[in-house]
């Protein structure tokens, strides 16, 4: 199967996931409101819940190694426009208008995207000074926006995204160095990146949950987008990933950019009043979409109440994936 062919039918797989792990962890949350974090170890719904998470964040890293970072990242709206459907189902209501409208806006702006942003197998990695450099400056941009004092919001949506992308694009480097069979699978450099991952893929969790304190919508869009700008960046100035077309690619990239954008911004709209139907055992009214981040194991309700799996991708996300 063609490298990027495969990416995308991962990347999609592992959204599918992240969505229909996040749909169970809300409505469990809803239906154990006031329960301790012990007595949800008892539920299996949790644990399924679990299970789709960790499947998510492997078949996202799968999708890294086949496909670039310009390709995989942006797909990570894909958890967005599957949890429409599943959020609708399970909260016993139809999918609204504006979700429709919001689906086709993300899928029509991916599509573009994936004209041009395919490219072959990534075989390039980040050296050690390379990824220290980039830690240094995520770190950096990371305490500017998140300073002490800064009211919770965008700022932190924006924090959170830049972690994870740069969570994912070092995910990469892992994931290729230890399968390039010419060198050392855990060579030190390899397992100074990870930790990194470690490290990047926990604050982009944190800084997540602190944005999503005031609202969840504009974060949640912010968290969306800033997530694949930070990994693609990376891409195309260390990584040699390059845009496919020339000028007209380019123009193509900025229109499947813009729409994708207002995609994901409309998908993260609270659901319009009414839309839906009362449902045993819950109390959520809102599209699930509105539940979710780019990696949805970032952005679950506001009920503090299910412990949060990091990992490396959104979706989340390793949390950028």
């Amino acid at each position: 199967m063609n490298a990027t062919l495969l990416a995308v039918v991962l990347s999609l797989f592992s959204a599918v996931a992240y969505a229909a792990a996040a749909v169970a962890q809300e409505r469990l949350a809803a239906r154990t409101s006031g329960t301790g974090v012990l007595r949800l170890l008892a539920h299996g719904a949790w644990w399924w819940s679990v299970v789709l998470n960790a499947s998510a964040a492997l078949l996202h890293v799968a999708a890294l190694k086949f496909g670039p970072l310009t390709l995989v990242q942006p797909l990570g709206a894909l958890t967005l426009v599957a949890a429409v459907p599943l959020g609708a189902r399970a909260a016993g209501r139809r999918v609204s208008a504006v979700e429709w409208r919001g689906t086709a806006l993300t899928l029509l702006g991916l599509a573009a995207l994936l004209v041009t942003a395919s490219g072959p197998e990534p075989d390039d990695v980040l050296s050690l000074p390379q990824a220290l450099a980039v830690a240094g400056a995520t770190a950096a941009a990371i305490g500017v926006l998140s300073r002490p004092g800064v009211r919770p919001g965008l700022r932190h949506a924006t924090a959170s995204g830049f972690a994870s992308g740069v969570a994912s694009a070092l995910t990469q480097t892992v994931t290729v160095a230890a399968t390039n069979r010419s060198g050392p699978v855990l060579g030190p450099p390899v397992v100074v990146v990870a930790l990194l991952v470690a490290v990047f893929a926990t604050g982009g969790l944190l800084l997540s949950q602190t944005a999503y304190r005031n609202g969840l919508g504009a974060p949640l869009a912010v968290v969306t987008l800033a997530n694949p700008v930070a990994a693609a960046a990376i891409g195309v100035c260390l990584l040699g990933e390059r845009l496919q077309g020339g000028t007209g690619g380019l123009l193509l990239t900025g229109a499947g950019a813009g729409l994708a954008s207002w995609g994901v911004v409309t998908l993260s709209r609270p659901a319009p009043a009414g839309t839906a139907r009362p449902v045993p055992d819950t109390d959520d009214g809102h599209p699930v979409a509105a539940v979710l981040a780019l990696e949805p194991r970032q952005a679950l309700h506001e009920r503090p109440l299910l412990p949060q799996q990091p990992t490396s991708a959104p979706p989340e996300h390793l949390s950028a994936l």
